[in-house]
């Protein structure tokens, strides 16, 4: 059994990157164990709370440190990774030489309502995980653009493109 931890980058409620994240996770193998690891209420990192964390970095540090993979799913803030992900990586990465992501193999998916499909914020993501000795997926990649249009109302996309295989036709009316 591998036990995988999902953190979605976006924080909004029925997100698409949450939608996108659960249809990944769909996928996984009958006897994969599960977390989703919030990241909306840690506070943000400071290195003058490495002598004394607040009890949310460590729990979140324990919760890191007892998965076996990653499945990262985010949308894209101004061609870049949103802020409460970036804080994610650097409370669990700290303090200096205590990271508890190293070696851990991750999925990296994007996602974005633009057609560019946030591959941007994707590539700033893989660079964040190679510098803390996260093995990532290389093949395939995973970018979904205009996903405002091919979600349903939880933010799902292969469950809107299961039921409606016209949304992959965007281009028609």
């Amino acid at each position: 059994m591998t036990k995988y931890g999902v953190i979605v980058g976006s924080i909004r409620k029925n997100s698409y990157s949450k939608g996108v994240a659960e249809d990944i996770v769909a996928g996984l193998p009958d006897d994969a164990e599960v977390t989703y690891l919030n990241i909306a209420k840690l506070p943000l990192y400071n290195q003058d709370y490495d002598a004394d964390s607040p009890v949310e970095y460590t729990e979140f540090r324990q919760a890191v440190a007892a998965q076996d993979a990653f499945i990262f799913v985010t949308p894209e803030h101004n061609r870049s990774i949103p802020a409460a992900l970036k804080n994610a990586l650097d409370v669990a990465s700290r303090p200096w030489g205590q990271s508890v992501w190293g070696g851990k193999p991750a999925l990296v998916a994007s996602q974005s309502i633009s057609g560019i499909s946030g591959v941007l914020a994707h590539h700033v993501l893989r660079q964040s995980l190679v510098f803390l000795d996260m093995p990532t997926m290389q093949q395939p990649e995973l970018y979904i653009g205009n996903t405002d249009k091919l979600a349903d109302e939880n933010g799902h996309i292969a469950r809107a493109l299961l039921g409606n295989p016209k949304l992959l036709l965007l281009d028609e009316p």
